[in-house]
């Protein structure tokens, strides 16, 4: 191995695949062991059953539909205001010196301080859920979009300008293009971040999804069932991330170049 030396796709696949296998017969191994008591961690066949249990005689997989629902319903409406208005502020100085400021000091608030407020102005329904996605994400799409819009090379809009474009053209031309590919990486990211806040949301007034079954398998001390519903968002969070970087490398080839 040397630094920054990039390894295969064979051998990425074997050493990620690794990782999952030692870290899963560590956890064998402390709760077979007896080493921790059931009763604060579940074993790996214990945690099986219990999920195989919540699929088959507790609708699980409606929980699962829900929470995936909200996590992609909060971030689309975050992704459709955030990227315009974070181009916008890289692109332009003026716009951005007028924003940044509210956007840095929002963007440190934690979403789940505002649950009291979102239960209080709409309820415990879907709004409410989608509400806490929707702040948890934005002003972090924002500045994030800003900061990659704003560092596109000097010199293509420098060429551009000599071509003969003009703001709009150098916007629609060489910023979005440029940051694109970084844009979608952003996102991909912030995804991710999207899922904590949703489980937040659901351990408070909710009566569906993940969250509102990891809170109710707390109150029966049923650590089983909590583990799998934590697996269960991992493996969702990895499948996704596969696939927007797929996805990323299926749209921006040049990304690559």
């Amino acid at each position: 191995m040397q630094p920054l030396k990039p390894v295969s796709p064979g051998a990425r696949l074997v050493l990620g695949t690794g990782f999952f296998g030692v870290f899963i017969a560590f956890w064998g191994l402390m709760t077979w062991s007896g080493l921790v008591p059931p009763l604060f961690l579940a074993s790996p066949s214990k945690t099986l059953l219990a999920g195989w249990s919540l699929l088959t005689e507790y609708g699980f997989a409606g929980d699962i539909a829900v929470t995936v629902w909200r996590v992609f319903g909060g971030f689309a409406i975050a992704a459709a205001l955030g990227v315009p208005l974070g181009l916008m502020m890289g692109a332009f100085k003026g716009v951005e010196a007028f924003f940044e400021p509210f956007i840095s000091f929002a963007r440190y608030l934690p979403a789940s301080a505002f649950i009291p407020l979102l239960i209080l102005w709409a309820g415990v329904g879907e709004a409410q859920k989608l509400a806490v996605i929707f702040i948890g994400s934005f002003f972090q799409v924002v500045i994030m979009v800003a900061l990659v819009a704003g560092a596109t090379r000097p010199d293509l809009v420098e060429a551009a300008y000599t071509l003969g474009s003009r703001s709009t053209g150098i916007l629609r031309r060489v910023i979005i293009p440029a940051a694109a590919p970084q844009i979608a990486e952003t996102l991909r990211l912030v995804l991710g971040w999207a899922w904590t806040y949703v489980i937040v949301a659901e351990l408070i007034g909710a009566s569906s999804g993940i969250g509102h079954m990891i809170m109710d398998s707390q109150r029966l001390l049923d650590t089983g069932q909590m583990i799998f519903g934590i697996v269960v968002i991992g493996l969702i969070g990895l499948a996704t991330d596969v696939l927007f970087k797929a996805l990323n490398r299926w749209l921006f080839p040049w990304a690559a170049l």
